[in-house]
């Protein structure tokens, strides 16, 4: 389950509806009842944060994002989106990477999710992490 508190609009999540599982972006949030409006595509639903699932960082979800991969000589790998970069210690490996964006740098120290990556780039730039996101 995830907490209502890291959930931010624009974040992708797993929705489920009674077994119906489909991947949406946020697009409200009701802090009194503590739900999450999640449009998948077909519609707009509310949702209590049991019905929702992170979404695993991986290749295929930055692809998706249109971030552009470099994989260095020396076995590390390096996401590009603008002046936003990823720098991975090994292919597909999401335990602990660094990213940056201008003069900020962090170090994440275990594996995120898709969503908690979406906020650490909106916190760096500002913008929402999405596929319509700047290249």
């Amino acid at each position: 389950m995830i907490q209502f508190n890291e959930i931010k609009v624009g974040d992708y999540l797993i929705a489920d509806n009674d077994g119906d599982k489909k991947q949406g972006e946020v697009t409200n949030l009701n802090g009194n009842e503590k739900q999450v409006c999640v449009d998948t595509g077909a519609q707009e639903f509310w949702y209590e944060t049991n019905q929702l699932s992170a979404i695993p960082l991986d290749d295929d979800q930055l692809t998706k994002l249109k971030f552009h991969k470099l994989e260095n000589e020396d076995g590390t790998v390096k996401y590009m989106k603008g002046a936003f970069r990823m720098m991975l210690p090994a292919k597909d490996d999401f335990s602990k990477f660094e990213i940056w964006y201008r003069d900020e740098h962090r170090k994440i120290m275990q594996p995120i999710h898709l969503h908690q990556l979406q906020n650490h780039f909106y916190d760096m730039t500002k913008v929402h992490l999405n596929d319509e996101s700047f290249d």
